[in-house]
C-alpha cells in the first residue's frame, strides 16, 4: 500500500457499537470524509480492496504502564515498543499515566510525560494524572489540568504504601472534579489490612507467589468499591473503578449504577480468561501472574462476563504492566526475579497491550459478546467515558480514520516468540484465535499490515 492521503477502503464490512453493514470509506488525510456505496474514484486515490474483511474503529487501551517506575522497578516497555506493540494488536490510542515525581507540579508533571512520549509513541496517546493526596495546591491543579492542560482524569490508589490516597484526599479530590466535568479513576482495593496480611504470612515463611493472590482478597477489594462508590455518591461525583476482578466488587457496582450514581467501571482480559488455578504451584513461575488485584476464581470470571453484556461494566482495557521472568533480560533490572525469596517485592503487574482485541473478538466467537458489544467495550465506550468520542471510537464521517482490517477467516496463535512488546513471557501462550488483524490505519496513515510495520513514524 502506498500511504497516499487519500484513500478508498472497497467494500469492507462495517462493524460499530451500533451497525453492521458494508460499504466504502473514503479518507482524506486523517479524517473520514465519506461512507457510502460504489463511491466513484479517481486515479489520485489509493484504493484498498476490503472484500470479505471486517472494519473496526481503532481501539482504545485507557489503562497502560509504559516506562512506569514503581519502587526501584521500571516496567519493561517504552513508549516505543509498548505503543508498537498496541499498534499490532489493533490498539491506535492508549491512556497511560502522568506521576509527579520529585516535587514536581501537575504541569511539569505532565509536561514531562509528554515530552517522554512525543518522541516515541507510534499510537495516539493520553494521560491520567496521578494523585496521592491532596494539599493546597490541589485544587488549582485539577482546575489547571482541566482546563488547560487537556488531562480531564485523576489516579488514585486506595492500596500500596508509597503512593496510596487516604479517604479524606479522595473525598476532596472527587469534589473538585465533579462540577469541571474531570473523572476520578481509583485503584479499589483496602491497603493497610492488605499489607498486614502479607507481613504476617511473611513470618509464617510463606514467601512463594502463590501467597500474593491469599494476601489480597476479595473482601478487601469489595469492602474498598464499596467505600469509594459511597464517597463519590456523597459528593455526586464522577467515578470510575479500574481492573474489577470480584464478585464482592460487582455487588457495589450493581447497586451504585441502579441507584443511578456516576459510577463506571472496567476489567481486564486476564480476569476474564484466566481463574486462580494460575497460582497453584511452588514455582517461581507463578510470579508471571502477579498483579493486583489478582487472578480469582471461576465464579469469578462468570460474573465478569455477565456484567460486560449487562452494561455494569463499560470497557476493557489491559492495564498492561510488564515485568520480565528473567532479570536482566534486554538490560532490564529489578522485575519480576526481585521477589524471588519474599512474594511481596515481585513487581504487580502483567503485559496484555497487543492481545486485548484478538481475546475479545473471541469472546464473540463463543457467544459470550455481539460483535457490536465487542466494538463497545474496547472502542466506543472508552471514547465516550473519556471525551474522544466522537474523534475516536468509532467509524463515521468527520471521525479520525483510526480503523482496524480485520480477517474474520484466518487463524491466528498469540505468542511471545511473535509479538512486539519487550516482555519475556504471554499469559496466553499458544491461545488460538478464530480472526486476524490484516491492517491498521492511524489517522488515515497505513501504520501496520500484514504483520510488518509499514509507518515512516517509527520503525
Amino acid at each position: 500500500m502506498k500511504n497516499l492521503e487519500t484513500k478508498l477502503i472497497k467494500s469492507v464490512r462495517i462493524i460499530t457499537n451500533k451497525d453492521d453493514y458494508i460499504a466504502d470509506i473514503l479518507i482524506e488525510k486523517e479524517k473520514i470524509l465519506s461512507i457510502d456505496k460504489n463511491i466513484e474514484i479517481n486515479d489520485e486515490i489509493e484504493i484498498i480492496n476490503a472484500e470479505g474483511l471486517l472494519a473496526f474503529p481503532g481501539a482504545i487501551d485507557c489503562h497502560t504502564h509504559l516506562e512506569n517506575k514503581f519502587g526501584n522497578s521500571i516496567t519493561c516497555d517504552t513508549f516505543d515498543t509498548g505503543t508498537k506493540a498496541a499498534a499490532f494488536g489493533g490498539t491506535t490510542t492508549i491512556i497511560d499515566f502522568s506521576f509527579k515525581k520529585n516535587n514536581m507540579n501537575a504541569e511539569q508533571a505532565i509536561e514531562n510525560s509528554i515530552n517522554i512520549a512525543n518522541r516515541k509513541a507510534a499510537v495516539d496517546y493520553s494521560f491520567h494524572l496521578v494523585l496521592t493526596k491532596y494539599d493546597k495546591n490541589t485544587s488549582h491543579e485539577i482546575k489547571q489540568s482541566i482546563n488547560e492542560l487537556g488531562i480531564s482524569s485523576f489516579k488514585m490508589f486506595m492500596a500500596y504504601p508509597a503512593i496510596m490516597a487516604d479517604d479524606l484526599s479522595i473525598y476532596n479530590t472527587l469534589k473538585d472534579t465533579g462540577p469541571r466535568g474531570g473523572l476520578v479513576c481509583i485503584h479499589a482495593e483496602n491497603g493497610p489490612i492488605i499489607d498486614k496480611v502479607v507481613q504476617e504470612l511473611i513470618l509464617q515463611g510463606k514467601t512463594q507467589p502463590k501467597y500474593h493472590a491469599i494476601a489480597r482478597s476479595s473482601l478487601m477489594e469489595g469492602e474498598a468499591t464499596n467505600r469509594v462508590i459511597k464517597i463519590s455518591e456523597l459528593v455526586d461525583s464522577s467515578l470510575n473503578i479500574f481492573h474489577v476482578s470480584c464478585y464482592e466488587a460487582l455487588q457495589s457496582i450493581i447497586k451504585a449504577r441502579e441507584n443511578n450514581s456516576k459510577v463506571t467501571a472496567e476489567t481486564c482480559p486476564h480476569y476474564l480468561y484466566l481463574d486462580d488455578s494460575v497460582y497453584e504451584s511452588d514455582d517461581f513461575d507463578v510470579a508471571k501472574y502477579v498483579c493486583s488485584p489478582p487472578i480469582r476464581p471461576k465464579k469469578d470470571q462468570i460474573q465478569l462476563w455477565n456484567a460486560l453484556k449487562d452494561n455494569i461494566l463499560q470497557i476493557v482495557s489491559t492495564d498492561h504492566c510488564p515485568f520480565m521472568m528473567k532479570e536482566g533480560n534486554l538490560n532490564k533490572f529489578n522485575q519480576k526475579p526481585l521477589g524471588k525469596n519474599d512474594f511481596s517485592k515481585i513487581p504487580n503487574g502483567v503485559p496484555g497491550i497487543e492481545s486485548r482485541l484478538l481475546l475479545m473478538y473471541e469472546a464473540v466467537n463463543n457467544n459470550k459478546i455481539s460483535l457490536n458489544k465487542f466494538v463497545d467495550l474496547i472502542s466506543t465506550t472508552p471514547a465516550k467515558i473519556y471525551g474522544m468520542y466522537p474523534q475516536k471510537g468509532s467509524i463515521e464521517v468527520g471521525s479520525d480514520a483510526d480503523i482496524v482490517l480485520f480477517d474474520p477467516n484466518q487463524k491466528f496463535k498469540i505468542s511471545s516468540k511473535t509479538h512486539h512488546s519487550n516482555i519475556d513471557y504471554s499469559l496466553y501462550e499458544n491461545f488460538e484465535i478464530n480472526g486476524k488483524i490484516k491492517s491498521v490505519f492511524l489517522r488515515g496513515n497505513l501504520i501496520v499490515n500484514n504483520d510488518e510495520w509499514v509507518s515512516d513514524n517509527l520503525k
